[in-house]
């Protein structure tokens, strides 16, 4: 059965985002192997490589304090803490994929994947900053420019408090 790596990522950012949500509401059981299996559970089958997942969100788990500071030099005008938990944790897939799987991942993939997930789970203007934030982790390192989406300066992340009025009024109009 092939992989479904794009899957993966959707489940290893679900459980980062939940594990990280937990745990700022206080639940001492957030454990990111129990939430990572528990999410992996529904699409198995459709999966295949169960242990990209497991891989993915435990590297990212225990290297997000390093991530974070390597991605704060990267978006200077907005501290890691202010920036949305989704975008965060997608900036943090995307870093850890682009910096410690470079062997494994392309680096265009590891940043168009991140770039994915932020149109398909962050507000309006988050793929075009993870594409920016990205980029520029990408040259670098040595990368050459990265050109294949917007450019990101103009926009900026959407806040914690954005991203909670953002949830809000979707779910006022469903």
């Amino acid at each position: 059965m092939a992989s479904n790596r794009h899957l993966g990522r959707i489940i290893a950012l679900q459980s980062l985002y939940e594990y990280e949500f937990r745990s700022k509401a206080g639940d001492a059981t957030a454990d990111i192997d129990s939430i990572v299996a528990k999410n992996i559970e529904p699409y198995a089958k459709a999966l295949g490589d169960v242990d990209f997942v497991h891989d993915l969100s435990r590297g990212v788990f225990e290297a997000a304090e390093e991530l974070d500071k390597e991605l704060q030099p990267l978006a200077p005008e907005w501290p890691i803490s202010t920036i949305a938990s989704v975008d965060r944790n997608v900036l943090r897939i995307g870093l850890f994929e682009l910096t410690r799987r470079k062997d494994t991942v392309p680096p265009k993939v590891a940043i168009n994947e991140a770039v994915e997930l932020a149109k398909a789970f962050g507000s309006d203007n988050s793929s075009k900053f993870i594409n920016g934030v990205l980029g520029t982790a990408y040259r670098n390192i040595g990368g050459e420019e990265q050109t294949s989406h917007a450019e990101p300066k103009a926009t900026k992340p959407a806040s914690q408090a954005e991203s909670a009025e953002s949830d809000a009024a979707e779910g006022s109009e469903g």
